[in-house]
């Protein structure tokens, strides 16, 4: 079995910071590429920012500049640092990582939110 468990999420006026976490914990052979995903009310998930094993980033272009993802692949962790947060941000954000199972089973794996509210 195989968990992704996030945290960090939180209240946050405009203009704040925050840092997500998300472990990825279990039955792991070996993780691909993780990132965040973020979905608002009423809208589709998104992509937020991705990070491949060899530490490659891809950003969504609403917040280029302001969060920043990294990884520890010695922890099966990553990470989300977001900057400048604005009242658009505000969302549930969801981890997801493409792994290997200790017995040869490959594919996406979900956290299951933690939710990001920016708001005076």
């Amino acid at each position: 079995q195989v968990q992704l468990v996030e945290s960090g999420g939180g209240l946050v006026q405009p203009g704040g910071s925050l840092r997500l976490s998300c472990a990825a914990s279990g039955y792991i052979f070996s993780i691909n590429t993780m990132g965040w995903y973020r979905q608002a009310p009423g809208k589709q998930r998104e992509l937020v920012a991705s990070i491949t094993t060899a530490g490659s980033t891809n950003y969504a272009d609403s917040v280029k500049g302001r969060f920043t993802i990294s990884r520890n692949n010695a922890k099966n962790t990553v990470y989300l640092q977001m900057n400048s947060l604005k009242p658009e941000d505000t969302a549930v954000y969801y981890c997801n990582a493409y792994l290997t199972t200790s017995i040869g089973d490959y594919g996406a794996y979900w956290g299951k939110g933690t939710l990001v509210t920016v708001s005076s």
